[in-house]
């Protein structure tokens, strides 16, 4: 069962450390035994835990002087510096919620409502450094990060070896996602993609029903960001946005098609 409140988890300040939330989810009963099923979860926020522990530093450092450091991605981490608050996005949310109704939207029309200002945001200064989510990034800082995997670990410094890479990108699933676990939990549905190391990975294009190479490696946020690498074509493609849920828009689905579209060799 569902048995924990994300949202309070992750988000509420009054939760502190990220030892203390991972000491809550610990507490709770498994919802499967592992490897039985895959489910959207805060595994990776009990990976970030498990860095800290291992490097005995706060993963705030950890990022800095293992991968945000050496790629140059000095615009990237848990807090806002303050001569980059203006340049910091704000994140709406349909008023309705339904895709047809923002593609149909007539000129001046309000299509949506701001449910994170970005001069009163709790991301200004994360009240818990998340090993799933909470970073701050710029699009030339994480398209340092994507470049660095389509090149197999290196970009300016290596991070990560060749054969890590492909590890990382090899699904680790018994089958495709949607067969261990939800059909769909984001706007696009799971048949057809494997899960690796912290993505999803293309098995079938033609079951993703979004064009797409064999080996495609991605993920996306909540806010409808999303990059992916495809060794296929040498491609790496990130994307960002605010628009909360996810599910609000096909977005990646239609830059995925308009990309390859415009791929003529």
């Amino acid at each position: 069962p569902q048995a924990m409140d994300v949202d309070d988890l992750m988000f509420k300040p009054k939760q502190g450390v990220l030892a203390d939330m991972v000491a809550q989810v610990a507490a709770l009963p498994l919802a499967f035994e592992p490897g039985a099923r895959w489910e959207y979860s805060v595994s990776i926020d009990i990976l970030g835990r498990i860095v800290e522990i291992v490097s005995g530093q706060s993963l705030a450092q950890f990022f800095a002087d293992e991968i945000l450091g050496p790629l140059g991605m000095t615009e990237t981490g848990f807090s806002v510096p303050g001569p980059a608050r203006d340049r910091f996005a704000a994140l709406y949310t349909p008023l309705v919620g339904d895709a047809m109704a923002l593609n149909t939207a007539q000129k001046g029309e309000e299509t949506l409502r701001c449910v994170d200002d970005p001069a009163t945001s709790p991301f200004l200064a994360a009240s818990m450094y998340s090993g799933g989510g909470g970073l701050i990034s710029t699009l030339d800082d994480y398209m340092k990060f994507a470049e660095m995997l389509r090149r197999g670990g290196s970009f300016g410094a290596r991070i990560l070896s060749p054969q890590t890479v492909a590890f990382m990108r090899r699904n680790h699933l018994k089958g495709d996602i949607a067969s261990m676990g939800p059909a769909s939990f984001a706007e696009q549905p799971m048949e057809g993609m494997g899960f690796g190391l912290g993505g999803s990975v293309v098995l079938e294009p033609g079951r993703t029903r979004v064009p797409g190479s064999v080996g495609d490696f991605s993920w996306g946020g909540m806010a409808s960001t999303f990059f992916w690498v495809d060794p296929v074509l040498d491609l790496s493609v990130v994307f960002l946005t605010q628009l909360s849920p996810s599910s609000s828009y096909p977005s990646r689905a239609e830059l995925k098609a308009l990309v390859h579209g415009a791929i003529l060799s």
